[in-house]
Parts: structure tokens; sequence; C-alpha cells
């Protein structure tokens, strides 16, 4: 009874350890939205985005102006055709209308990362976009 109890245990440990735990996910927090009176159809978004360790975003794109502003932790950006670059607390990052996000990381595996991101896009578009 006893070996067969250790081997139901060992199986299943075994089996848990062979599936593929899914990626952390960022969380994000709508702040504010805001029509631009002097610019006909087009809104500010502020949102609050949360990496818990080791989270990453898939490859997208904002169809906006993006200004990205580190309160705490360290995170990794890169848009295509720029530079992979490590921000920390009150280090900044922009992207533009054009720009695909292929990198947006948590540099850590083991702390969570926090910042503010303000887009200037058309009104009631989506906040991003599936890019390959």
């Amino acid at each position: 009874m006893q070996i067969s109890r250790l081997l139901i245990a060992s199986l299943l440990l075994a089996a848990d350890a062979g599936q593929a735990h899914e990626p952390a996910q960022a969380q994000v927090t709508p702040l504010m939205t805001k029509a631009l009176d002097d610019y006909p159809g087009k809104e500010a978004l502020m949102i609050r985005v949360e990496y818990p360790p080791g989270a990453s975003d898939p490859v997208h794109r904002h169809n906006a102006h993006g200004f990205i502003y580190v309160l705490e932790g360290n995170i990794v950006m890169q848009v295509r055709g720029g530079k992979q670059v490590a921000l920390g607390p009150g280090q900044t990052f922009y992207e533009g209308p054009n720009d695909v996000h292929t990198v947006g990381r948590n540099a850590s595996q083991t702390k969570p990362a926090t910042f503010i991101v303000v887009l200037l896009k058309d009104k009631g578009a989506p906040v991003l976009v599936p890019a390959k």
C-alpha cells in the first residue's frame, strides 16, 4: 500500500512538472479617458500596467502615441526596428502610432513592475491590436 501511494504521488508530480504553465499576464487598470476637444475625434487614455514577476506582452500595436513612465521595478521595451531598452523607476519610453511593440516584459523573475501609459488615440479605438 505504501509503495502504491508513493508511485501515485510520483506520477502526479511528474505530470504536473511536464505541463507548461501559462506565463504571468499583465494587469491593466484604466485610470481616465478624456476627449480632446482641440483634436476632434481624438482622446487621451491613461492606464496603469502591473507586470507580475516574469510577465510579458504579446507582440502588438496601439495605433496611438504611447508615453510610458515607470513607477517601480524594471521593464524591457522594444519596438520593431528600434533598440531594446531596460527601464527603471522614473524612466520613460515612447512608441508611435505606426510602431509594432515587439518586446514588453518585466525584467525580473522575482519582483513586480508597475508603469503608467498615456495613449493619444482615436476616440473609441481599442487600446491595443495584436500584430505579427
